[in-house]
């Protein structure tokens, strides 16, 4: 009989605890790691950039009032490196968690916000973890290794001691850099067209290192050369294509190397140059279809 009543007793205590579940975590969010809610991201690693953009800011405020502030948040992690972070919605921002979910459901909004990132802080895979009380987890699989950037690393230093020099401008250095890529690269048509994957053509290690990209890889080679100059460029999409957004001279540029490196019918190597450091007007009158962009998204080109 006692061992019965003593059942009992357990079972409602498990059945108050799941009707108060919610009150219980928070009695304990509050009283035990009411700390850990003042959220503070000390970790940015070499690749952090410092500065902001139209779409997406840095930022020291990990309490969202709205989705920008989600969208900030997410950049700004992803932005400084990290494997791994933890925030709190607030109480007051009643749909907090919901947009949250929402904008990890997303993936052109997750593919803009990581188009702004430098190409070795970007994500191949965020996955996002939320509680009924508005803890929110971040765990963030990167796009490259750490092998993959080294190797990349070594060879861009190689590249430029082989092709740049201080006579050259800025836009030269640009154009050098754009032509020796495609000069020294493929298009990766059995990727693209027959869902062959023998090379990492979608990122940097694809072009510079096996002689093989697609426009992912393309643009990322571009962006690293252009950061290691100090040119300020983000990756811009289209929902079928990515090419790079480069600031020359306080003016933002196209500049689209895949477009610039054609598939020939006879298989012949062929470097252009139409799709250089051109403004938004001349990209669009070449080619609209690949190239129609959301220039709510890349406000820098308004």
């Amino acid at each position: 009989m006692k061992k019965y009543l003593i059942c009992g007793i357990l079972l409602i205590l498990a059945g108050i605890t799941y009707m108060y579940k919610d009150n219980i975590l928070k009695g304990y969010y509050d009283y035990f790691v009411k700390e850990t809610r003042d959220v503070v991201l000390k970790d940015k690693n070499e690749y952090y950039r410092d500065y902001d953009f139209s779409y997406v800011q840095n930022t020291n405020n990990f309490e969202p009032k709205n989705k920008q502030d989600i969208k900030n948040i997410i950049y700004t992690v992803l932005n400084s490196g990290v494997d791994e972070f933890t925030f709190y919605c607030p109480e007051e921002y009643k749909n907090c968690t919901k947009e949250v979910k929402e904008i990890a459901n997303d993936q052109v909004i997750l593919s803009s916000i990581n188009n702004y990132v430098h190409p070795f802080n970007s994500f191949n895979n965020i996955q996002t973890e939320t509680d009924s009380l508005g803890k929110v987890k971040f765990k963030i699989k990167k796009s490259y290794s750490d092998t993959d950037i080294e190797i990349i690393k070594e060879t861009i230093k190689n590249i430029e001691k082989e092709i740049l020099n201080d006579n050259l401008s800025t836009k030269d250095q640009i154009k050098t850099i754009h032509d020796y890529i495609i000069d020294n690269s493929k298009y990766d048509s059995n990727r693209t067209d027959n869902n062959i994957i023998e090379y990492k053509s979608d990122i940097a290690y694809g072009p510079l290192i096996e002689g093989y990209g697609i426009c992912g890889g393309y643009s990322d080679a571009m962006e690293l050369f252009l950061e290691d100059l100090g040119i300020k460029s983000f990756k811009i999409s289209s929902s079928s294509h990515v090419w790079n957004a480069v600031n020359l001279y306080d003016d933002w540029y196209h500049v689209d190397l895949t477009w610039d490196d054609p598939v020939t019918n006879t298989g012949e190597d062929f470097l252009d140059d139409k799709f250089l450091l051109i403004d938004t007007n001349t990209l669009q009158s070449i080619e609209k279809t690949q190239h129609d962009f959301d220039i709510n998204v890349y406000k820098e080109f308004k």
